[in-house]
């Protein structure tokens, strides 16, 4: 560890793969801390007994509360763009409703737009996840424990600039539920929960690549049946024998 390192992160995943380019780790990379990887089953029972070692407490960097040793310039920089954000915080927070408990500023990523963190005192997202596949679990412990998302939006980030001037302009504006849903739904992968409901989520793939390609979405699709004796028939054309 870092000598300015005062407490041992970890983070809980099932696998290394699925955790060692996870968005959490972003802030602490750049100021070069040592985190534990914690992939085995047994380590999500384990840590909610073990608070602290060698006199160190030690902190899950995917749950809320995670604060960082910053100095006096990156905090009021931090703040100006907090205060630039607000509004649009609140946009997300009535665009997806009770699938978060609020949206906010993120300390802890660089890069990435944003991402889903969960409550102090409840499951992570791979807790969640072993629970959901036990056989025998308690639904009443389950709806307890699984607390509520986060939302924590990295205000450097070029697509929050630009949703935020899209807010600015007209937070009226059709694009913006469609592009926030979209947001949730890939923080939803990149923080290690599951997907309620894939297929919405590959329609909004599909809505901005068609966008994107320029397609005309109004067109009707030719879907091309066989019928009877080789006779192919399409709803845009007439119908034609075939060999």
């Amino acid at each position: 560890m870092q000598e300015n390192q005062k407490d041992i992160y970890y983070i809980t995943g099932e696998s290394l793969k699925a955790v060692e380019n996870a968005p959490f780790l972003e802030k602490l990379r750049a100021k070069n801390y040592e985190v534990l990887f914690l992939v085995d089953p047994i380590d999500e029972y384990m840590i909610q007994q073990l608070k602290e070692f060698d006199g160190k407490k030690l902190l899950s960097i995917t749950k809320d509360g995670l604060k960082l040793d910053e100095s006096e310039d990156e905090k009021k920089t931090f703040e100006e763009l907090k205060l630039k954000t607000e509004d649009f915080c609140k946009v997300v927070k009535e665009i997806l409703g009770d699938k978060i408990d609020k949206a906010v500023c993120s300390e802890r990523i660089v890069k990435s737009p944003c991402c889903l963190v969960t409550g102090e005192y409840g499951w992570s997202a791979n807790m969640e996840r072993i629970m959901r596949a036990q056989a025998l679990r308690d639904s009443s412990m389950s709806m307890h424990m699984a607390s509520k998302k986060i939302m924590e939006i990295n205000p450097s980030n070029k697509i929050i600039k630009a949703l935020v001037e899209k807010v600015s302009v007209d937070r009226t504006d059709k694009s913006i539920k469609d592009f926030v849903w979209l947001l949730y739904e890939s923080s939803l992968l990149s923080s290690g929960f599951s997907l309620e409901d894939p297929n919405v989520f590959v329609g909004r793939l599909q809505n901005i690549l068609e966008a994107g390609l320029s397609i005309d979405t109004t067109e009707e699709p030719e879907i091309i049946t066989v019928k009877e004796n080789n006779v192919v028939e399409s709803n845009n054309s007439t119908m034609e024998q075939v060999d």
